[in-house]
């Protein structure tokens, strides 16, 4: 019981807790900015970009694996910094565990739960403890001196996990889900981990602090590395994995089976889709919708010494709406102009989705298949964006016009985020062992697109509440841009990035009114926590030409800490193990190697 309340204490002191019709037929037609799109090349990102946050108007996180990064930091390699989004610069962070291939999520409070990893593997690096079962905690501040926190004797998972994902729920806490114990190109059922945790730890289900069984876990072997995770209107959680689909009711730990992804493609880890949830709205009754783009038809069961990196990848969209009606009719299917694995979706606060990074053919991972570039599993790059308007005829969604080509290839562990400012930052793409110069180098340098709006008249606002509770009323002063005569509000949260699955992303319409000769914009906070779970929440004002403001930052809810059970936390102390080990110091000459301890070998990322 000490430890748990020496968990209590230290989660208190560390965080900033305080006290109808299918819905596509209903979405909202809006107005789009019109024009080019620009690309921006500037900056680098210190480490490689494997998993990306925005955690303030100005700032972001990115997380790598240990190797060796030109950045350093206390004499050693870095794999995690803070990139100030105006100056471009980088701030090297601290992290004690390898962070490779975490997954990771916002608490109610605002702090970014980072979680999961793996051993220090092929490097001679003598830096970084097992992250198996680590949680890494980072609490945004303004003074450039916060970092990340790890205790890994009182604070970690349950168990083993890599490649898992995760989500916030109505409370504030998160899930962590699924993943695998070990590493390799791909899951088994001998490395699998078909359990799903809380944290902070909860009693629940008969389950008092302890990780609980996951049958679709198991039935969705062996491509379910980073199931697709989605909170819906009504609580429940939207997951996919491999071919399948079903609705998870984490308070009574059911599983309700959805059909099935189309046409054989699969569609999580290494044969990696995007997926998105639509805006929610109040015109659309809330009613969600997810879609799933790109991944592979290649088989999850063959050795990959049989599968190509010149094997197509897939092009299909994959709309499925979440109620009775939409859920009979199944999932309405679309082709995208290029195919795609490991894309991204980037939700734009117009209502757009911008489909971005990936390779046209091969699977994720690297050093695995049998005709490798370089390293990479996959080959022909997805140079071009291409951006989905949802609310558009059926044939004429998708549009790459006056989007500029880069010619960076963004594939295996890229990344890309909307921004406060309304940009879409990209970072990352290493699909390799170490850092290397080979084809499909270690890449840091950053971009950003800008959509047509950012060249437009913008509107501006002042008055955002750091914290709005729902179905709060509040006014904002709002300053118009002199061709505007109408304008909505896009509650978004920007999630986290990581290997083509972006966490918690959301839009959702708040409902609002212009009154004083359009100067005043009254708001009412989200009608539920299930709409919009507590936590970090970024508003954009948008003009009915599409054009949006920038979008300043509040918490949505009290701002207060998610519930924290001090007996499920103790239960989960005494029924598992931390398997942190720090690294041993460096071998003397004439010894190997290190590889740090690894619970199972691992052959590839």
């Amino acid at each position: 019981m000490a430890r748990a309340w020496y968990l209590h204490s230290v989660l208190l002191a560390v965080l900033p807790w305080s006290s109808a019709a299918l819905g596509h037929e209903s979405l909202e037609r809006r107005a789009f900015a019109e024009g080019n799109w620009s690309l921006l090349q500037q900056g680098t990102t210190g480490v490689s970009g494997m998993q990306l946050a925005i955690v303030s108007e100005t700032t972001a996180i990115i997380y790598d694996k240990v190797e060796h990064n030109a950045l350093t930091t206390n004499g050693h390699v870095a794999w995690a910094a803070e990139i100030d989004l105006n100056a471009l610069t980088v701030r090297a962070l601290n992290p004690l565990s390898n962070s490779w291939c975490a997954t990771g999520s916002f608490l109610g409070n605002g702090t970014l739960v980072n979680s999961g990893g793996n051993p220090v593997m092929f490097t001679k690096l003598y830096v970084g403890a097992n992250g198996l079962q680590a949680i890494r905690m980072f609490t945004p501040c303004n003074d450039k001196t916060c970092d990340v926190f790890e205790d890994p004797n009182h604070i970690h998972l349950t168990s083993n996990r890599w490649y898992p994902s995760s989500i916030r729920i109505e409370d504030g806490s998160i899930i962590i889900y699924g993943g695998s114990v070990g590493g390799g190109y791909i899951n088994s059922n001998s490395i699998n981990n078909p359990t799903y945790e809380f944290f902070p730890p909860k009693n629940i289900n008969g389950h008092n602090g302890v990780q609980i069984p996951s049958q679709f876990l198991r039935n969705t072997l062996n491509g379910n590395h980073f199931p697709i995770m989605i909170y819906l209107p009504d609580g429940t959680i939207f997951v996919a994995a491999n071919q399948n689909a079903m609705i998870f009711n984490w308070q009574a730990n059911t599983e309700t089976a959805l059909p099935g992804i189309p046409n054989g493609v699969r569609v999580t880890s290494p044969f990696s889709a995007g997926a998105t949830l639509l805006p929610l709205t109040p015109e659309n009754n809330y009613t969600p919708e997810v879609m799933i783009c790109g991944g592979s038809t290649v088989s999850d069961s063959v050795s990959p010494s049989t599968i190509s990196s010149q094997t197509p990848a897939s092009a299909q969209c994959s709309r499925l709406v979440l109620n009775a009606a939409g859920i009979a009719a199944g999932w309405q299917v679309e082709r995208m102009p290029q195919a795609r694995v490991m894309p991204e979706m980037v939700l734009l606060p117009d209502g757009r989705i911008v489909i971005v990074n990936g390779a046209q053919t091969g699977v994720a991972g690297y050093g695995n298949v049998a005709n490798r570039v370089g390293q990479s599993n996959a080959d022909n790059p997805a140079f071009t964006p291409v951006v989905y308007d949802p609310s558009a005829e059926a044939g004429s969604r998708f549009s790459s016009a006056g989007i500029p080509t880069t010619n960076i290839a963004r594939i295996y562990h890229s990344t890309a985020s909307l921004t406060p400012n309304g940009t879409i930052m990209l970072a990352g793409s290493n699909p390799n062992d170490d850092v290397t110069t080979t084809k499909y180098p270690t890449e840091y340098r950053m971009e950003f697109y800008s959509p047509p709006y950012m060249a437009r008249p913008r509107p501006t606002y002042t008055g955002l509440p750091a914290a709005v509770n729902y179905g709060e009323e509040f006014t904002l002063n709002v300053n118009l841009p002199s061709s505007a005569t109408n304008v909505s509000v896009s509650l978004m949260d920007l999630g986290f990035a990581t290997h083509g699955v972006h966490m918690d992303q959301r839009l959702l319409k708040l409902v609002s009114s212009l009154s004083d000769g359009g100067k005043v914009l009254t708001v009412t906070g989200p009608p539920t926590a299930r709409l919009y779970p507590p936590g970090p929440a970024y508003l954009y004002v948008v003009t009915d030409e599409g054009v949006p403001s920038f979008g300043h930052k509040t918490i949505i809810g009290t701002g207060g800490s998610p519930p924290v059970d001090g007996d499920a936390a103790a239960n989960m102390l005494k029924a598992s193990v931390a398997s942190f080990v720090a690294p041993p110091p460096p071998p003397t000459e004439g010894e190997g190697s290190n590889v740090a301890t690894a619970v199972i070998p691992v052959s590839s990322s």
